[in-house]
């Protein structure tokens, strides 16, 4: 699993570090000076929260859980067009590359 963040002290941590390696995830984050490393994550959690999360009332985590699967799944990634993509989803450019 990769653990996306930014450089934030919290993230940056040795304690939360040793945490993420101590369950075998991997830590994405920019490099100091760098803005540009996770901008292609970035812009993913800014669009799925403003799309799907801001607003929603989650009773539970696991109600949280399947409603960001369901709008990544069913939405995002086979219907929702992409600049970085030529305006195709990442299922039909995907399907592109492969044929």
């Amino acid at each position: 699993m990769i653990i996306h963040s930014d450089r934030g002290s919290q993230y940056a941590a040795l304690d939360y570090q040793a945490l993420l390696n101590q369950h075998g995830f991997l830590c994405s984050m920019s490099k100091k000076g760098d803005c540009y490393d996770n901008a292609a994550m970035e812009s993913f959690f800014h669009t799925l929260k403003v799309e799907q999360v801001h607003g929603a009332r989650y009773q539970t985590r696991e109600e949280a859980r399947a409603d960001m699967f369901e709008y990544i799944e069913t939405y995002y990634n086979r219907k929702r067009r992409h600049s970085t993509l030529n305006y195709q989803s990442p299922w039909d450019f995907e399907n592109q590359m492969a044929a």
